[in-house]
């Protein structure tokens, strides 16, 4: 019985634990989706770090959170890729849980995030400036 409660108790807490966690979208599979028009990219850095640079085409999460099932469209099926920092930033899980709250089932994390896609030598829009 006391074997029996472990694992139950093991197996509760994996599930907690791993609860909102997203797959991983490596950087040639996001290109891929993107040069295929397959993707909504959302930048969860800030938008400071998306002014200065983002992957192309990126919504800047944190300016458009209140408003964002609407920009990511009708298409739930649509496959969506968060992102922040690097591999030890979180912050995208803000941006995935809106998708997935939003209603959306194909969601995904690039880990390496903004710092990974430029070491990666990939480029980088701005954001347009507001007069």
């Amino acid at each position: 019985m006391k074997k029996i409660l472990v694992t139950l108790a093991c197996a509760l807490f994996a599930s907690f634990t791993f609860a909102g966690e997203y797959p991983d979208i490596s950087i040639s599979e996001l290109e891929k989706a993107i040069e295929n028009k397959e993707v909504i990219l959302l930048d969860v850095n800030g938008s400071a770090t998306y002014a200065n640079g983002h992957i192309p085409g990126a919504i800047d999460f944190r300016a458009n959170k209140d408003n964002i099932a609407t920009l990511l469209g009708d298409d739930k099926d649509k496959l969506v890729v968060a992102y922040c920092g690097g591999p030890s930033c979180s912050a995208y899980k803000a941006g995935a849980s809106a998708a997935e709250a939003a209603g959306f089932k194909n969601i995904k994390h690039l880990s390496a995030g903004i710092n990974g896609w430029l070491e990666a030598g990939k480029t980088t829009e701005k954001a347009d400036k507001k007069s």
